[in-house]
């Protein structure tokens, strides 16, 4: 089974960042589409951001031209850098594969201030 640990999450204030990271155990991740994915308070969880195996990426509407997504396979890692952050970006943000979702991580909690 796939273990997925999310860090970097933090309180911050509004207009700053934090830089997420996803470490998948083995090797696994870099044979697929990972997405970053966040749930907040009494809200369905959400996609935000995904990156295929060949680097392509795509975003939400809400956190395009502030996030980015990455990847290094080569340390089994997802990042999300996340950049002008509002507060309306509070939740606690999980990283997944995009399709035949594994076991969900414990998440990294986010919480910006106004």
């Amino acid at each position: 089974q796939v273990q997925l640990v999310e860090s970097g999450g933090g309180l911050v204030q509004a207009g700053g960042s934090l830089r997420l990271s996803c470490a998948a155990s083995g090797s696994i991740l870099r044979f697929n589409h990972m997405g970053w994915y966040r749930q907040a308070p009494g809200k369905q969880r959400e996609l935000v951001a995904s990156i295929t195996t060949g680097g392509s990426t795509n975003y939400s509407d809400s956190v395009k031209d502030r996030f980015t997504i990455s990847r290094d396979n080569a340390k089994y890692t997802v990042y999300l850098q996340m950049n002008s952050l509002e507060s309306e970006d509070t939740a606690v943000y999980y990283c997944n594969r995009r399709t035949a979702l594994w076991r969900w991580g414990q998440g990294t909690q986010v919480t910006v201030s106004s």
